[in-house]
């Protein structure tokens, strides 16, 4: 990776290296760098994890993930996490020079803005600031709901906002469709809870948002390749 970096030719210095999530952290607390290539499985903590600790403590260290793994799920929970990007090894000069040229787009028009504001939305392009900053509250509060009864419908008339437009800005900003946002938050909230023994996978489905309990399992193994049951005994 240092190597393919040094050879992009673009302005980027490596100023740290880490060999597992816990000291990875602890390097971003000190160096603070714009940009952090992790992979996805690391010993101590994984990279899924780091970039959800980073977007916690809202660091503005942007996120390019790396896995051996082609596998979808990995690469929708990177975006759903905040992923700037995800890359397959093995990492081809070409592709890393694209993912880097993208970021200095972001990273220099950041730098020379003095409003916090401003900075805020600046990850954001293509909205106008109004437009980000209400995408920003409706994903907040789509985070906070999503167990419960949502529709596109009722967003768009609690934030004043046509259905249409909603829908197109949550598609462009999360690569996801409104149900499929939904789906996929629920899904991960169940695996975690599936780690449970004492807990039932029918008190589990409705923690999540499903009162049918065959419904449940069928998105589950629809999405996840496995039933619930399946999936809790590989743990």
């Amino acid at each position: 990776m240092k190597k393919l970096i040094q050879k992009s030719g673009l302005p980027f210095e490596v100023i740290g290296e880490a060999h597992n999530g816990v000291t990875t952290l602890e390097d971003i607390k000190t160096l603070k760098p714009d940009v952090l290539f992790t992979d996805i499985r690391m010993p101590g903590l994984s990279g899924l994890e780091v970039m959800s600790y980073i977007s916690e403590h809202q660091f503005a260290t942007k996120v390019v993930l790396i896995s051996g793994y082609a596998e979808f799920e990995y690469a929708r929970q990177a975006m759903l996490c905040g992923a700037f990007d995800y890359l397959l090894k093995p990492i081809q000069q070409e592709t890393l020079n694209k993912t880097l040229s993208r970021l200095r787009n972001e990273l220099e028009p950041a730098a020379s803005e003095t409003s916090e504001d401003t900075m805020e939305n600046a990850t954001i392009t293509d909205l106008s600031t109004a437009g980000t900053s209400l995408f920003k509250k409706i994903l907040a509060y789509i985070q906070e709901h999503d167990t419960e009864e949502l529709s596109l419908t009722s967003l768009a008339e609690m934030y004043n906002i046509s259905s249409s437009r909603l829908s197109t800005l949550i598609k462009k900003e999360l690569g996801l469709s409104f149900s499929e946002y939904i789906t996929a938050r629920r899904m991960q909230k169940a695996k975690e809870l599936l780690k449970d023994d004492s807990r039932s996978i029918e008190e589990i489905a409705n923690a999540v948002g499903y009162h049918d309990y065959f419904y449940f399992t069928k998105v589950f193994k629809k999405t996840q390749g496995i039933s619930p049951s399946k999936y809790r005994k590989s743990l």
